[in-house]
């Protein structure tokens, strides 16, 4: 059974991730950047979405230009932090897909599947099975690849953005790739593409039918690398990362609600939660966020850190719920979250006492 590897892309993940959290952005050209200054910004635009890139708006273009290609869009600041708290949620979701799950940005993972699903047939109904889960969780959508390896999954993610799924099946590797240009391996740039434009290769195809030792030579151990993955053998594993970054639990009212009792009792069983799982772990952690959605979608996040590590149940509950009074307004709630983060283990803070002691 040839494996099964899913390359999974956030579809323009940071615009996406705002308008998911103010609903009121749905079908506007968003420009996440500097503050363009009525077209005399300075900085540059760090993402924007599909609607903006209609008008010609690029990531890493002078958010100046951005405001003269599109002075009507809605420029926001980047959200760093809501980002990647949004990022390291949806990688859980990712994971409950997947036999090992290995984490390539704040909008990407491969999801190694091949036990999960029988045969290449029955990929686009398990991928579509993923989608409607992102959908359904986080209002957002990604574009998929599946391969029978790394490379050629994050390849054919590109090809049909945003939202599609594009699956390679193994017999088709070699013809799938033969024909695009070398720059669209990941991880070849514009200097290793000039010096392959040079030795006569243009396309994969090309790269395939190249003189292994050639290749060698010129690029030392990448070239066999080179070489592998344009003839479709490339095997990398899929490497879940074993430590844990984070661990969460919301939950979402089933009516709006603006009722303190409720929704303080609501926090109180969202911070046992978050606790056991920290015990049962045997983890300890340093810092701790609470998450709030309110009637209109707008959502927020804030973390604070502790004076040190700990799995003081309340300490986590003292620093939640100093976070949750800064949200005090008299909007009703549709959801909340408590989060625990910058973990480690308790062995760890153990060892360190004992060698302190020492």
């Amino acid at each position: 059974m040839p494996r099964i590897i899913l390359h999974i892309d956030l579809d323009a993940f940071y615009a996406s991730a705002e308008k998911a959290r103010n609903p009121e952005l749905i079908g506007k050209p968003v420009v996440i950047g500097a503050d363009p200054g009525g077209g005399k910004g300075r900085g540059v635009v760090a993402a924007c979405s599909y609607e903006a890139r209609k008008f010609g708006i690029r990531s890493g273009m002078p958010i100046s230009r951005a405001y003269k290609l599109c002075p009507d869009a809605v420029y926001l600041r980047p959200d760093f932090a809501y980002y990647n708290h949004l990022s390291s949620e949806i990688m859980d979701l990712f994971r409950k897909f997947a036999s090992r799950l290995e984490q390539a940005s704040v909008d990407e993972a491969y999801l190694d599947v091949s036990d999960r699903v029988s045969s290449y047939n029955n990929v686009e109904s398990y991928v579509k099975s993923i989608k409607e889960a992102l959908k359904e969780s986080f209002s957002l959508t990604c574009s998929v690849g599946a391969a029978v390896n790394k490379s050629i999954a994050k390849i054919a993610s590109d090809i049909k953005k945003p939202g599609g799924i594009t699956i390679i099946r193994p017999e088709d590797s070699k013809e799938f790739l033969a024909s695009l240009p070398v720059g669209k391996i990941s991880g070849v740039g514009a200097k290793t593409e000039e010096v392959l434009e040079e030795m006569g290769i243009k396309t994969i195809g090309e790269l395939a039918n190249a003189d292994g030792k050639e290749l060698v030579k010129v690029f030392g151990k990448n070239g066999v690398w080179l070489w592998g993955i344009a003839n479709a053998i490339e095997r990398v594993q899929v490497e879940e990362i074993l430590e844990r970054k984070s661990i969460n639990h919301e939950f979402t009212f089933q009516k709006d609600t603006d009722d303190e009792n409720l929704i303080r009792k609501t926090i109180d069983d969202l911070i046992e939660k978050v606790h056991n799982r920290l015990v049962d772990d045997n983890l300890i952690c340093k810092t701790i966020g609470i998450k709030i959605r309110y009637e209109n979608f707008a959502t927020f996040i804030r973390e604070k850190s502790a004076a040190d590590y700990t799995d003081s149940k309340n300490t986590i509950s003292s620093i939640a719920y100093s976070l949750f009074n800064e949200f005090k307004n008299n909007k009703k709630v549709r959801l909340l979250g408590v989060r625990l983060s910058n973990l480690k283990s308790m062995e760890d803070k153990q060892q360190s006492l004992s060698a302190w002691q020492e």
